[in-house]
């Protein structure tokens, strides 16, 4: 499955970043920064931009449908009697996710049908479900624990016959630090319901494998650096275990997803991977053919937004450490988006009067519509009157230049005066960039689809 590994990024087309311009422009921006294969984040599943997946399509790229397992973001596409769905949490939180239980049958029976309905609509090359497990990192002391709603009592006095542990009050017979063998039972109840979650939804019948039995299958777990217990710490607090869960699903491919208390940090090294390896070690031993991939975070808060030389040394750790694919969150939060001038890094001809540009970035209209702000350079003895394009027109991170005046052959175009779009930014400022010196690029002088 190499056309699915490698290099890859995750994309939010939810994100105004990416709205009100071409899908064309998009995979060129993303084609432009180097990848090849990208992580589609589906927040909800009735709204997937298909025609951007046809166009990563069309321009030879490779694309996963990533969903979230535990909860959501926006419960207009749910049903009426999803509230019923709900984790119980030991502390109520309202942070906009909705944290959805794995125990609920009807939950579990939704999301599973609406995963088969995603795949089989569009069609993606990979399906993944990150973010299966219950909350959360020292969840007992923070409060945000669960799930201890009535689906997870019911099945938990099913199976073993008690009532689940108790959390809060010292005295009771239950409390968990008092009864260590109802607390470990707890445990493995709990690494198995997220199991048997991420089975039934992927290989239950009616689920991804049935509906799209040539669809590849990516499993997401977490890593953090917390110590010489953390993979226990991790099992115990939030019913994650990587080597259970590979061995339940039988993924294609298997990912560790970066934990916020490490992603979080703003001076986070470049090579804190080589701190998770304990939690590949025993499915590196017990799968030994299985991709692994990992995953990080480059720029969800303003304290830790990466650089593209961080994120360059990250893929080289990455490599280094055996992982067959990395990727990151997400692709216009890094700090380059905040820092970088735009810069054209391609000039394409289409047709003898029509040029295409492609910038890293997306870049402002108002600024990049003049048409003097695209000199053409001929290479013939200069004139008194400089040669500009009759058209301009803005596409995302795209610009379009139409005149009947382009040389027949090879010519550069000297671009400046070109701002970005910090109003789009994840962080909006007032201020953005603005080239400070004209960039020249080279136009070749053979069509881009001649050969097509």
């Amino acid at each position: 499955m190499k056309s699915l590994l490698g290099p890859s990024i995750q994309i939010d087309p939810s994100f105004p970043y990416y709205s009100n311009r071409s899908e064309q422009s998009i995979a060129d921006e993303l084609l432009a920064a180097g990848y090849r294969v990208v992580h589609y984040f589906v927040t909800d599943e009735t709204k997937v931009n298909g025609k951007l997946v046809d166009r990563l399509h069309r321009e030879g790229m490779t694309v996963w449908a990533m969903v979230l397992g535990n909860g959501a973001y926006t419960t207009a596409h749910l049903p009426k009697d999803w509230p019923d769905w709900q984790m119980q949490l030991l502390k109520p939180v309202h942070d906009g996710y909705y944290r959805l239980s794995p125990f609920s049958y009807r939950y579990t029976e939704w999301k599973k049908q609406a995963a088969a309905d995603l795949v089989r609509t569009y069609p993606f090359d990979g399906f993944e479900i990150a973010e299966p497990y219950f909350p959360e990192w020292n969840g007992l002391s923070s409060g945000v624990y669960g799930d201890l709603g009535p689906y997870a009592r019911a099945q938990f006095k099913l199976q073993y016959g008690s009532p689940i542990p108790e959390f809060r009050y010292s005295s009771s017979p239950h409390y968990y630090k008092s009864n260590p063998i109802l607390y470990r039972q707890w445990i493995e109840f709990r690494v198995d319901a997220v199991n048997r979650f991420l089975f039934e939804i992927i290989n239950g019948p009616g689920g991804v494998r049935e509906a799209r039995p040539d669809i590849r299958i990516a499993t997401w777990s977490l890593g953090v650096d917390a110590g010489p217990d953390a993979v226990g710490k991790l099992r115990e607090y939030q019913g994650i275990d990587a080597v259970s869960m590979v061995s339940t699903v039988r993924p294609d491919a298997h990912f560790v997803q970066t934990h916020w208390p490490d992603w979080m940090r703003w001076r986070l090294p470049a090579d804190y991977a080589k701190r998770y390896e304990p939690f590949v070690a025993r499915v590196r031993v017990l799968h030994p053919g299985l991709p692994l991939g990992l995953q990080t975070d480059i720029g969800s808060l303003k304290p830790m937004r990466r650089s593209r030389g961080w994120l360059e040394r990250f893929a080289a750790v990455s490599g280094a450490l055996g992982y067959a694919t990395w990727t990151a969150y997400e692709h216009h939060l890094g700090k380059a988006m905040y820092t970088e001038q735009p810069q054209p890094v391609r000039a394409e001809r289409h047709g003898e009067e029509r040029v295409k540009i492609v910038f890293q970035k997306r870049v402002d209209p108002a600024s990049a519509s003049p048409p003097d702000r695209y000199e053409i350079v001929t290479g013939r003895k200069s004139s008194s009157h400089p040669l500009y394009p009759d058209h301009v027109k803005v596409d995302g991170s795209t610009v379009w230049l139409r005149s009947g005046q382009f040389p027949k052959e090879a010519f550069e175009l000297s671009v400046s005066g070109i701002k970005d779009t910090p109003e789009l930014w994840l962080f909006p400022e007032k201020r953005g960039n603005e080239m400070s010196a004209p960039y020249h690029i080279k136009v070749d002088g053979t069509d881009k689809n001649s050969s097509l």
